[in-house]
């Protein structure tokens, strides 16, 4: 497979692509690249599907099939289209860029995606309630107002901002900075940042093991992302065995201190984690698509977007006519069929995409002609370092109740996240609840019942002193039919 990788780039770019400075393609080279990415993706999200959070903190092994049936992806568009929420956000971003320009603002993409028909979880979902209530990017996604700050939300949705920076990782980063602090901080955002240069340096390199490390240049070396993942690549280089790499990551990483869903539980949707299997799965494929994929998957936890990104990276290394047919006959019969909750088809997004980048190609210096694409290559640069949770350790985790039979909550910490949900025979009715700490009202929680803008935790609150703290969470329009529950309460330390 590597002397295929090797082909491929030497018949798609010309000598002067390898030239130190400026990489140089045909038109029609770049575009076979890009539909490559996003094949890749479409491939790798189909085939992780079936195992999705099924194996938490745990490997597949190697007893469970792992199938692909004849027209599986066309299954997927028409029975269970939610599958692909990694390719439709990317879109929300990309038919920004699309109808605005390049130029476009932060808020139209934050609003775009606030306002979408189509369901969120975790940090996309709190930073939709974040934007509904006023709190707007880069604010929405900052870990005082996020619980779910490094959570994998942006790394899952951060392909567009690769492919359209090809061999610019510095671009993609750019990009990424705006959008991906719409919902994330830290950690998490720098998953997307790691993820789009991966892209971006896939345009040029035939060597996995050179973009994964050239690409976490853009990480500040002081975080634990940096840490994580040059971990990952060190291990590969002192073990041939996948499954080893996947214990030492789980015995040194797999810490959830973050989401309140993942802490001290099984599940882990940690944007940090999660991309260390992508990275399993890309060194450990050695550039064989079906072995990548595999073993991404087999990685567990978020195992069809983890695959995604790492097929999605391959699939941008050799191109869309070089994908093995064996992949390539499910995905033609969806590409002129629209992701749920748009009104774009793979087809339309290949064209949209391509345009895209050859429009940052021109923003970055470099030339677009009739025939050729020269692009002047970029040095990996770090973004800024920043950190979710900063001076917060971890203290309790309790179980809650239904919000009527709480009462206060009394703990020993600096921070505290309460968990929760509300149910109600309309999807239009919104809790009222008053936050009382200490004996004094703080604030007022609007917790909606629909799906669609409810928040996941009914309070939480990093910036308390170190100490004695009590929380009453009061309900002030209970409903016949109506339910509030509060499902966990986590409570934190100050490290100071």
């Amino acid at each position: 497979m590597k002397s295929l990788i090797s082909f491929v780039l030497l018949s798609l770019v010309g000598l002067s692509a390898l030239s130190k400075d400026l990489v140089v393609f045909n038109r029609s080279q770049l575009l076979d690249k890009i539909k490559g990415g996003w094949a890749g993706q479409v491939i790798g999200c189909t085939y992780g599907g079936p195992t999705e959070f099924r194996w938490r903190g745990e490997q597949i092994p190697d007893s469970v099939p792992i199938t692909w049936n004849k027209g599986c992806i066309k299954w997927y568009y028409d029975n269970q289209p939610g599958l692909y929420d990694d390719v439709y956000m990317d879109l929300t971003f990309l038919d920004v860029f699309d109808r605005l320009g390049m130029d476009a603002p932060v808020d139209s993409f934050a609003m775009a995606f606030a306002h979408a028909a189509y369901p969120l979880w975790h940090a996309n979902q709190a930073a939709r309630y974040n934007l509904l209530n006023g709190v707007m990017p880069p604010l929405s996604g900052h870990w005082r107002n996020n619980p779910h700050a490094d959570d994998i939300d942006y790394q899952i949705e951060a392909d567009y901002a690769g492919l359209m920076s090809p061999a610019m990782p510095n671009a993609a980063s750019e990009v990424s900075d705006k959008i991906g602090h719409i919902m994330n901080y830290g950690n998490g955002w720098y998953g997307g940042v790691y993820v789009g240069a991966m892209y971006a340096l896939a345009f040029t390199s035939t060597n996995i093991e050179e973009v994964v490390t050239e690409a976490l240049k853009v990480i500040p070396k002081r975080s634990s992302f940096y840490a994580c993942m040059n971990d990952i690549i060190t291990w590969h280089g002192q073990t041939d065995d996948w499954r080893e790499c996947w214990r030492r990551c789980q015995s040194k990483w797999n810490d959830e201190r973050g989401c309140p869903e993942g802490v001290n539980a099984p599940l882990n949707i940690d944007a940090m984690v999660n991309c260390a299997y992508i990275l399993i799965g890309l060194l450990y494929g050695d550039g064989d698509f079906e072995r990548t994929m595999e073993i991404s998957t087999r990685c567990g936890q978020d195992s069809d977007c983890n695959p995604a990104s790492a097929a999605g990276i391959l699939g941008t290394m050799v191109g869309y006519n070089r994908i093995p047919e064996k992949w390539m006959a499910n995905l033609r019969e969806v590409e002129d069929l629209d992701f749920a909750f748009t009104k774009l088809s793979l087809r339309q997004v290949y064209l949209k995409s391509f345009e895209q980048a050859l429009e940052m190609v021109r923003r970055n210096g470099g030339t677009v002609s009739d025939e050729v694409v020269s692009i002047p290559r970029q040095t990996p640069k770090p973004v800024r370092w920043e950190e979710s949770f900063e001076g917060l350790t971890l203290g309790e985790v309790r179980s809650g109740a239904a919000l009527d039979q709480l009462g206060p909550v009394t703990f020993e910490g600096a921070a505290i996240v309460m968990s929760g949900y509300v149910s109600a025979p309309s999807a239009e009715y919104v809790a009222q609840i008053e936050v009382v700490v200490d004996g004094r009202p703080l604030k007022r929680m609007q917790a909606p019942a629909d799906f669609k803008r409810r928040t996941a935790e009914l309070y939480w609150n990093y910036d308390l002193p170190e100490g004695r703290h009590t929380v009453e969470l009061r309900w002030l329009n209970p409903a016949e039919k109506c339910r509030v529950e509060c499902t966990r309460i986590i409570t934190y330390h100050s490290k100071k």
